[in-house]
């Protein structure tokens, strides 16, 4: 059994009331494909106003989700991944084996009796 660092349950907290809300998720997807300005984030998002958009971005900056780095009047927002990852490490992977390792068997045990 391997000894993990201990856990800041508030950063979870943190990124999974990022991603309760489908703007903000839509928000990461559009920023899936590439740093997009502020501007153009609002755009996307017609029946809210700039600030509406810009008090979800701040959500997603408070848990770490976007990075938001300023080049002369643009706001460019970055994707940061690493907090979904860190999800993925402490929860999904752990199940996500032993899906696989079911699979496995199974295919296994198919191969067995099919011969």
């Amino acid at each position: 059994m391997s000894v993990k660092a201990p856990v800041d349950d508030t950063a979870f907290d943190r990124v999974f009331k990022a991603l309760s809300a489908s703007t903000r998720r839509e928000i990461l997807d559009l920023l899936k494909n590439g740093p997009r300005t502020t501007g153009d984030l609002c755009a996307q998002f017609p029946a809210l106003d700039r600030c509406t958009v810009m008090q979800h971005l701040g959500v997603l900056h408070r848990a770490g989700l976007v990075i938001a780095q300023r080049k002369g009047r643009e706001r460019w927002n970055h994707l940061d991944v690493l907090p979904i990852k860190l999800i993925h490490d402490r929860w999904i992977s752990d199940y996500a084996r032993s899906a696989v390792d079911l699979l496995a068997s199974l295919k296994t045990d198919l191969e067995t009796t099919s011969t």
